[in-house]
């Protein structure tokens, strides 16, 4: 989608307007040809080519000669040179850390796994010390780390920069998570809901890319939903939109860590799932469960079953409500691939206002484990202002 032109004003203000919007258009997309570049701005590709000579002398963004449709042109993205950003992610059992350049190209990760009740204060110091000894493995200075995402598997305050809802991360009430991290690291550090930053990965570098309305939903150790709307995030007045682990399911079902009674969350989790088949496979992971599921047991396949029952209802009336174009799953079920999407599809189908002729496609997501910490990245990159203003200098 073109964006609209910018308003006239003094000519050096409308060069820096014209360099900031090629600059974001290149950090939200990605890499582009200088005529995607035109196309995306609404410049013309004379400006755009004048600006990125400017911006290429100034190392904030380079060119190579790549062949789109036979014919030859200069694809731009933005320098690696200008620095690395951190993608944190505090799931329900385990802490992933990644450094990346400004391409979202990881260049170093690393995973530590949780105890069920990890705090904060351990697990924030622990995050600081990885991307520490993160930066240090790949030579790069301290200086080099522009920022960092963090991703917290709750719903999440901008505002208050604390947990939307007490009680449901014990140890992180009252937290001021941002400013905790940031204090650590020395950096800025912006912080969001794991869905919502696992659907931002999917659209930035996963299945989702060409989508401008989809959802994000990840099935494990807890349900939650990341929702994109008209190529934004929808996080909800104090950041509760999409936790449809909340949404009631059954009357009188087991209680739920919010206070509830019947959630998606306590009738479809990895625990639950485990649980259900304790008298008829003995004790099992997830990973077995998935396993032998996929191998045809009768009794693992029929527990994802019926858990794609649940999340397919939850999702139909999600579907209803925002039409989305595309559903991604992931999370640690996700793994069990068409054993849970065939289930998954007629359910959403079955319960949802139906279009026969544009239904909304249903995939796996392609970044598995990794969605949020990509997400992370991305958002951590959108929220840094990069030094065009130095252009002027080189111009």
């Amino acid at each position: 989608m073109a964006i609209g032109r910018v308003p006239p004003g003094s000519q050096s203000s409308l060069r820096e307007a014209n360099r900031a919007r090629i600059v974001d258009t290149v950090k939200r997309l990605g890499a582009m040809t200088q005529v995607e570049l035109a196309d995306a701005t609404g410049l013309s590709t004379a400006t755009v080519s004048i600006i990125v000579n400017e911006l290429v002398a100034a190392g904030i963004v380079t060119t190579t000669q790549v062949t789109r449709s036979g014919r030859r042109a200069f694809q731009v993205t933005l320098s690696r040179g200008l620095g690395l950003v951190a993608g944190i992610h505090f799931s329900t059992r385990a802490l992933r850390v990644a450094l990346a350049d400004p391409s979202g190209t990881i260049v170093a990760r690393q995973r530590l796994p949780l105890p069920p009740d990890h705090r904060h204060d351990t697990d924030m110091d622990r995050a600081a010390q990885l991307v520490s000894d993160m930066l240090e493995s790949i030579g790069a200075p301290p200086g080099e780390l522009l920022g960092a995402g963090l991703g917290i598997c709750a719903p999440y305050n901008a505002e208050t920069d604390m947990l939307s809802v007490p009680g449901l991360l014990r140890g992180w009430d009252e937290v001021r998570l941002a400013e905790s991290m940031s204090r650590r690291l020395g950096k800025q550090v912006v912080v969001d809901n794991d869905a919502n930053l696992a659907m931002l990965g999917e659209s930035r570098h996963g299945v989702a890319r060409e989508a401008s309305s989809a959802v994000f939903v990840s099935i494990g150790y807890g349900i939650g939903a990341g929702i994109m709307a008209n190529g934004e995030l929808l996080r909800g007045h104090d950041g509760t939109a999409g936790e449809i682990g909340h949404v009631r399911v059954s009357e009188n079902g087991e209680l739920c860590r919010c206070g509830n009674r019947g959630c998606l969350e306590v009738m479809v989790n990895s625990t639950a799932i485990v649980h259900s088949l304790r008298h008829t496979v003995g004790n099992v992971t997830l990973r077995d469960v998935i396993t032998m599921a996929r191998q045809g047991d009768i009794g693992c396949s029929r527990v994802i079953s019926d858990a794609a029952h649940y999340v397919g209802a939850a999702l139909s009336s999600l579907c209803n409500l925002i039409n989305p174009e595309l559903i991604v799953i992931g999370g640690e079920l996700a793994d069990a691939g068409a054993v849970l999407l065939a289930p998954l599809e007629a359910a959403i189908e079955r319960n949802s206002l139906r279009n026969p002729l544009n239904p909304p496609q249903v995939q796996l997501s392609a970044l598995g484990d990794d969605a949020a910490v990509h997400g992370a990245v991305a958002f951590a990159f959108d929220s840094i202002s990069l030094p065009i203003t130095a252009v002027e200098a080189s111009a």
